[in-house]
């Protein structure tokens, strides 16, 4: 199953036998609040129009836990993520799609979350609200309450040790740009810097500049260009494990499995005994 679904083919979706459920995960990976500024409001961005009958999903209150020393964004408390997709309408057997307001960062947080928990039917809009040419609503929809019971899976996670030693032992990709691996600059985190042995391997150039995925062949190629070869292990890492879930879900398009650090940098450069490499060279 494709992991992500265009506009044209989500609109035959929702007039089909068996509608997929539709989540709002519009975000942004703001520092508004430290100039000042009211940050992103994803939830108001909702009422103001979205998609027929999709349900929001906050993502630093429902697919995160709160900050910490895990990260900025660490795993959900199951329980909490678990009653969210309930109340969004999410079931074992019912197919879902997400979406967000463009970038496909936030909607891949979601779909790896559900994915990585055991949904076996979850696409992202690629191309995200932007490419919707459809009607939009401002009413709250009230779905049914959802069966999804989310179970963690044995693989697909990384944490600081094991996103260390598969830099070393197969391919640790660093989905943030590349002056932020590289230390120029670091607006967030404690250090600049990237884990010794990843490659820079920026997500935004996983899209077109419509935001949407290049196609398949052309992940792949990318990737293997990147060290990428048939077999490999691979790992991603961001800042807080929401671009590099853009990473993974592009990763997948191209037909490649990839694990996610999801503490990513904010849990790595929090702890000074961890080593920290500069420049562009990986290691």
């Amino acid at each position: 199953m494709n992991a992500i679904i265009s506009a044209s083919e989500l609109a035959d979706a929702l007039a089909g036998a068996n509608p997929p459920v539709l989540l709002d995960v519009r975000w942004q990976l703001s520092t508004a609040t430290a100039a000042g500024e009211p940050p992103f409001d994803g939830r108001a961005a909702h009422r103001a129009g979205h998609l027929p009958g999709a349900v929001y999903v906050d993502l630093d209150t429902e697919l995160a836990s709160a900050p910490g020393g895990h990260g900025r964004h660490p795993l959900p408390d199951p329980e909490v993520f678990g009653a969210a997709m309930r109340r969004a309408g999410v079931s074992a057997g019912t197919p879902v799609v997400v979406y967000d307001g463009g970038t496909g960062w936030a909607a891949a947080r979601a779909w790896w979350l559900l994915r990585w928990t055991g949904h076996p039917d979850v696409r992202v809009l690629d191309g995200g609200l932007p490419s919707w040419e459809g009607p939009l609503e401002t009413s709250q929809p009230r779905p049914a309450e959802g069966d999804f019971v989310p179970v963690p899976a044995a693989e697909g996670l990384l944490d600081a040790d094991g996103a260390a030693a598969l830099a070393r032992s197969g391919v640790l990709l660093d989905a943030r740009a590349g002056e932020r691996y590289r230390g120029e600059v670091e607006p967030i985190d404690r250090v600049g810097g990237h884990i010794p042995g990843a490659v820079s391997a920026p997500t935004t150039e996983n899209v077109g500049p419509d935001g949407r995925f290049r196609p398949a062949a052309e992940l792949a190629a990318r990737f293997g260009e990147l060290g990428v070869a048939r077999g490999s292990a691979v790992g991603v890492y961001c800042g807080s494990g929401v671009s590099a879930a853009h990473e993974v879900l592009a990763l997948a398009v191209a037909g490649i499995p990839a694990a996610l650090y999801v503490g990513s940098w904010s849990e790595w450069s929090s702890d000074p005994e961890r080593p920290v490499a500069l420049g562009p060279d990986p290691q």
